[in-house]
């Protein structure tokens, strides 16, 4: 059981619980772990989102990689993706991203990146915290003339400008029209610095709202976690379509020209059926997790697709598409990893592709989004003994339960039960063709997990 990372690094209640000494540790053991077998002086990139608390734990990971002798440089506030890209092309060592992603401001957190630009694997972060509990910290102190240094590179944001321009400006610029025009919401985050100059450099029409960050105000009532504001612009405006990125940037949910949401099964089914005509799409392959909508499901199965699922988290996406070859991946939260440009899921990016198709198909978003056909879906939580929480699939009265209902279905409806990783809960999850039918099940289900768990 790990003490510090969780399932997408470390997060927490900024200098309380994510406290500078904790920061200090993590990146003093940080950076012995993932440049333990270089021959030369490390070079570490840190990035950060808007958070005021930012600059003080910035300070704190600045300080432990010097302490050990690797050289920073320090991006200042860039979207995750945009750190991901950079650690490659500029072949650091590692990197750092501090922030809390679509939490609220209050908290913050600490992402490692390898030197290939992947969030590090579960073994190296438990390598991390080994080295941050046994004591050998003291001997990873840098001396004399091994003091690492530190230096700003706010101008390598310019880069991550120009690998889309690379990338998209042609396609763009082709199917181009003066009547389409996007709706922005940077969420007050990361993407509050870049995503303008990207679609001005694209030449995309485009109109803009939470772009003032303040310190706190990234995520509230704004971005991919709260899309009310923007569906309103998008109807008020006129506009074609509106693009809704989280508080670091790697995540992007979108909403049609009438206000409906285009979420990332949506997502994952429209760029799909993009790359395949092109025959891009490697393998004929969608890489999801268990918690995407059973009507991506039916979308591969009849278009001759594969959809592969893992567990949740992007990070176990990333995993099954490196180890067979595919190159589109994702979650329905909006985190889409297309290998070919980022090995990370990237927000700007979805949005592009997704513009792109909208643009090339020539039709409307609402139009397009119509490829696939979601299933209503219902989660609820039943709480349960901490320690009897993985106990459900033991149990023949819940197992019957649930046995039943899935015969019930014929391949119409889906029963998914969960165990949180980090509360005493476990989610029940119900997928069907009736909302108030599949309602009544969950709560069935879930009392009776509660009855047996307890």
């Amino acid at each position: 059981m790990r003490k510090y990372f969780g399932t997408d690094g470390i997060r927490r209640i900024a200098n309380t619980e994510l406290t500078p000494e904790l920061v200090y540790k993590v990146a003093k053991a940080g950076a012995y772990v993932l440049s333990k077998h270089t021959d030369h002086t490390p070079t570490i990139l840190i990035g950060r989102d808007t958070r005021i608390s930012g600059t003080l734990i910035e300070s704190a990971m600045v300080a432990g990689f010097l302490s050990y002798g690797a050289n920073v440089k320090l991006l200042g506030v860039m979207p995750t993706p945009a750190v991901a890209y950079l650690t490659r092309k500029m072949k650091a060592d590692a990197s750092v991203v501090i922030s809390a992603s679509h939490n609220t401001y209050e908290f913050n957190g600490i992402k490692y990146f390898s030197n290939k630009g992947m969030k590090i694997p579960d073994t190296l972060e438990e390598e991390i915290e080994e080295v941050m509990e046994s004591g050998k910290l003291e001997e990873l102190t840098a001396v004399a003339d091994k003091i690492g240094v530190s230096e700003y590179a706010l101008d390598l944001l310019d880069e991550y400008v120009y690998f889309f321009r690379k990338n998209f400006d042609d396609e763009i610029a082709k199917y181009n029209r003066d009547n389409f025009v996007v709706g922005l919401d940077t969420a007050n985050g990361a993407t509050s610095v870049v995503a303008e100059k990207v679609f001005k450099t694209l030449g995309i029409n485009y109109k803009i709202i939470n772009n003032h960050p303040d310190g706190i105000n990234i995520n509230e009532n704004c971005g991919s976690t709260h899309l009310e504001g923007l569906k309103k612009f998008v109807v008020e405006n006129k506009l074609s379509l509106g693009v809704a990125y989280d508080g670091d940037g790697d995540r992007c949910l979108a909403v049609d020209e009438k206000g409906n949401e285009i979420d990332g099964d949506k997502l994952l089914a429209i760029i799909s059926h993009n790359l395949r005509k092109k025959g891009k799409l490697k393998k004929d392959t969608i890489v999801a997790t268990v918690m995407s909508n059973l009507g991506l499901n039916k979308y591969a199965r009849d278009n001759g697709l594969e959809l592969l699922q893992t567990k949740v988290g992007d990070r176990y996406v990333l995993e099954e598409m490196l180890k067979d070859g595919f190159n589109l991946g994702g979650e329905q939260s909006g985190h889409v990893i297309i290998l070919d440009y980022n090995p990370t899921g990237d927000g700007i990016l979805t949005s592009l592709m997704l513009i792109k198709s909208i643009l090339e198909e020539d039709k409307k978003a609402s139009e397009l989004s119509e490829i696939v056909k979601l299933y209503p879906q219902v989660l609820i939580n039943a709480k349960v003994n901490s320690d009897k929480k993985y106990d459900y699939e033991k149990d023949q009265d819940i197992k019957l339960a649930i046995e039943k209902l899935e015969k019930e279905f014929a391949g119409n409806g889906r029963v998914l039960i969960r165990p949180s990783g980090t509360e005493p809960l476990v989610r029940v999850m119900i997928e069907g063709e009736d909302q108030e039918y599949i309602t009544k099940k969950a709560k069935e289900i879930a009392n009776l997990i509660e009855k047996k768990l307890i």
